[in-house]
């Protein structure tokens, strides 16, 4: 078994809080010490706000969970400053096969196109995912961020008031109360935070059960995505093969939905499935078996005043499609700039509204796909299953058919069109890289595109002369200047930036997301654009 299961990595430790004779009150507490609440921890400390993190454990989950996390969360770690942890350990992969039976009908790549720094996606189990932000956590302490992790910290009762938020945390010593101007809920599917809020989510329970399996094994099998259609193995339903660190192998194997889920799970029964798959003479060892079953669905808001909501507290997906923990790090990437905004007075409370008008609009954009392919994989009747091995069968021979194929849409960022926080576009420019969409990596002379850009707000200028820094209203804003002549040799820049026009300036977000772009350079459209992207309404400017 790996030890890091069993390692305390943020033990409990007494804090002056519990002897405070009021309760003691800070700006920012995450509850939960998960993929989520660490991302939100980490991006609040480098930009200096002060956050304590509460989590019930002391150590990284059980079992590999999440496993696949795509391009763009990638980024967002190598904005944390520790994207290159993660990709070192990872299995990197861009390609998928999907088999029909006993077939192999066609083969995919999920990042066909060069000049990117980061792959379509890597497998990590979660607890290395854990293991390496918690690491990053006591790199920022040693560099004197204001971050703590308080293991063993049992929220069991939140009250919340006008300007404050009230928590009643229970600890090896007992119970204590502690206060915060604001509370994100990264506390999981389950949730504490919501039930005590009296919330819950709507949408769909699917169900059918999977069994998922962790198996330590030497095999020849490429690192690419495997997904199977009624396989020889597992009749009449699915299954779905990858590739881990440490020759660790996720095994998905689908079971219906009439069954036993404590007898599934034993080894007895599970050992003769993996056979099945593998073969009889296979060597393998166990480490991690659970069972699950889809659910699509979230919460009707994700900011409750001063409590916000992120990841699977907030919103549930099925994990074809790898959009669990690859959504949820991407809202704490879109909450984090607005709520610095917030506490220092920069930008009104009401930004915060645009969190929860972006990120429900991703959750649904990811519930619809996930609901999909959920449709797809697990079809509710006759008639679906015909239609869906009818586009199987022609895919094996004909391109038209693949995208109707359905094995879990895989996790791409959602585009927040038409946003409050949007402004100027021009038609000249590409499709890609429009107001609401992230922006798009390229090779540059210094390096990436993405790891240039910073965390504040920028002016990504092409082929334009800009000046090198401006504020508006206390935001300051400086400037990326790409000549494309000189920095552009394979026209990556000018392919996902200018397309047909000769020159162009964008206005970034901190969190890489684009907010407006034009042809030519206007102070006053650009101070317009910043203020409208800070929540001030547009009749103010």
């Amino acid at each position: 078994m790996n030890k890091v299961f069993e390692t305390p990595l943020y033990p409990y430790h007494r804090s002056p809080d519990q002897d405070a004779a009021t309760p003691a009150r800070h700006p920012v507490i995450v509850i939960g010490a998960g993929p989520v609440g660490l991302a939100a921890a980490i991006d609040l400390a480098q930009n200096d706000v002060p956050v304590i993190v509460v989590d019930e454990n002391d150590k990284v989950s059980w079992g590999s969970r999440a496993i696949c996390y795509a391009k763009r969360p990638l980024e967002i770690l190598d904005r944390l400053g520790c994207g290159d942890e993660f990709v070192d350990k990872g299995v990197l992969w861009n390609l998928g096969k999907v088999f029909f039976g006993d077939r192999n009908i066609y083969a995919f790549d999920l990042l066909p196109e060069k000049g990117h720094k980061r792959p379509a996606f890597i497998n990590l189990q979660q607890y290395h995912f854990e293991e390496y932000l918690v690491q990053r956590v006591l790199a920022l302490q040693a560099q004197g961020k204001p971050i703590e992790i308080r293991g063993n910290n049992r929220v069991t009762h939140v009250e919340q008031g006008e300007k404050s938020v009230l928590l009643s945390i229970d600890t090896p010593d007992g119970p204590y109360q502690i206060a915060c101007d604001w509370l994100i809920a990264c506390d999981g599917a389950t949730s504490p935070v919501r039930r005590a809020m009296g919330l819950d989510f709507v949408g769909r329970v699917f169900e059918d059960n999977f069994l998922i399996a962790d198996v330590i094994m030497e095999a020849g099998f490429p690192t690419e995505r495997w997904f199977w259609f009624d396989p020889p193995f597992n009749r009449n339903q699915s299954a779905l093969l990858h590739k881990q660190p440490d020759n660790v192998w996720r095994i998905d194997l689908q079971l219906g939905h009439d069954i036993d889920k404590d007898e599934e799970k034993k080894h007895e029964n599970v050992i003769p499935r993996l056979k099945a798959m593998l073969g009889e003479d296979a060597k393998f060892e166990l480490e991690w078996v659970s069972i699950y079953t889809f659910q699509c669905r979230r919460m009707e808001k994700f900011r409750h005043n001063r409590v916000l909501f992120a990841g699977d507290s907030a919103h549930q997906v099925s994990p074809f499609g790898a959009r669990g923990a690859n959504s949820g790090v991407q809202d704490t990437d879109n909450l984090v700039w607005k709520l610095k905004l917030v506490i220092e007075g920069k930008a009104p409370e009401s930004l915060l509204d645009s969190y929860d008008h972006e990120c429900v609009m991703a959750a649904e954009e990811n519930i619809l796909n996930s609901s999909r392919s959920t449709d797809f994989i697990t079809p509710k009747s006759d008639v679906s299953r015909n239609f869906r091995n009818a586009v199987l069968d022609l895919s094996e021979q004909f391109e038209f058919a693949r995208p109707l194929v359905n094995s879990g849409r895989l996790s791409v960022p959602c585009i927040f069109d038409g946003s409050p926080l949007n402004s100027d576009d021009h038609p000249l420019l590409p499709t890609r890289t429009r107001p609401g969409a992230p922006a798009s990596d390229a090779p540059v002379a210094d390096g990436w595109l993405m790891d240039i850009l910073g965390h504040g707000f920028q002016l990504l200028a092409i082929n334009m002369a800009v000046p090198a820094t401006m504020k508006v209203d206390g935001i300051a804003v400086s400037t990326v200047s790409v000549d494309t002549a000189a920095n552009d040799p394979d026209g990556f820049i000018r392919e996902r930036y200018l397309g047909e026009a000769e020159q162009a300036v964008y206005l970034v977000r901190p969190d890489q997301r684009i907010a407006a772009r034009w042809i030519d350079f206007d102070k006053n459209a650009v101070a317009t654009a910043v203020r409208r992207a800070i929540g001030l309404p547009v009749e103010d400017i």
